[in-house]
C-alpha cells in the first residue's frame, strides 16, 4: 500500500484576501471606534503582518490613528503536526515587555485559529498586563477549537478535514498572499 502525494488547492487568492481584510478592518473599526488607547498585537508569524495590513486598513479606510503595535512569539503549530512543540512556548521582544497595556483594548491577530493552544496562551500572557479589553481576529477559523477561545473577529471560516493542514500564505514569508489547504495523499495499493 502506498499513499498518493500530498495535494495543494487554493482557497484563496490575493485578491479576494484582501476583501477579507477589508471586512476584518470594518469589523475592528466597530470594536475600537472611541476608544483612546488601541494596542493591535500581532503573533509571529504570520499574525504580525496580517495585523500590519489590518493597521493599514483601519488608517486608510476607517481614518483611526495609528495603534501601539506590538508582536508576541508562540511556538506551536497545531495544524502540522510534524511541528508540534511538546508545550505553547510565548517570548516577547523585551523592549516590548516593559510597554504598559493599562487600559488598552488590544486587537490579537492571529492567521489560523485551530486548536486554540497559541491563542490561550496570548490571552492568558496578555491579561496579566491589565489591559481594558481582548478582542481576537483571526483571518481563519476551522470551527475546532480544544479550548475555549474563540475569535471575535474571522475572515473566512473553513470546513476542512481534520488531516488537511490550512496554509495562510502571508508576505514577507510567502510571494502571495493566500489560503492554501495541503490535502495529505490517500491510501493506495500499488498497481503491478
Amino acid at each position: 500500500m502506498t499513499r498518493d502525494a500530498p495535494t495543494r488547492v487554493t482557497l484563496y487568492d490575493s485578491d479576494e484576501l484582501d476583501a477579507v481584510i477589508a471586512t476584518m478592518a470594518r469589523r475592528a473599526s466597530a470594536l475600537i471606534a472611541g476608544v483612546e488607547q488601541v494596542a493591535v498585537i500581532g503573533i509571529r508569524r504570520r499574525g504580525a503582518p496580517l495585523a500590519d495590513r489590518l493597521c493599514a486598513r483601519l488608517s486608510a479606510d476607517h481614518h483611526l490613528p495609528p495603534p501601539l503595535r506590538i508582536d508576541l512569539d508562540i511556538k506551536r503549530y497545531a495544524d502540522d503536526l510534524s511541528l508540534l512543540f511538546p508545550q505553547t512556548r510565548l517570548t516577547e521582544d523585551p523592549k516590548h515587555a516593559s510597554v504598559d497595556l493599562r487600559g488598552h483594548t488590544v486587537l490579537l491577530v492571529d492567521d489560523v485559529l485551530y486548536s486554540g493552544h497559541s491563542l490561550f496562551a496570548a490571552i492568558a500572557h496578555l491579561l496579566r498586563r491589565e489591559p481594558a479589553r481582548i478582542h481576537v481576529a483571526v483571518l481563519a477559523d476551522r470551527d475546532v477549537a480544544r479550548l475555549p477561545v474563540r475569535a471575535d473577529i474571522v475572515g473566512v471560516r473553513l470546513q476542512v478535514a481534520p488531516d488537511d493542514i490550512v496554509e495562510c500564505l502571508v508576505p514577507p514569508f510567502e510571494p502571495v498572499f493566500g489560503i492554501d489547504v495541503l490535502r495529505k495523499g490517500s491510501a493506495a495499493t500499488p498497481v503491478p
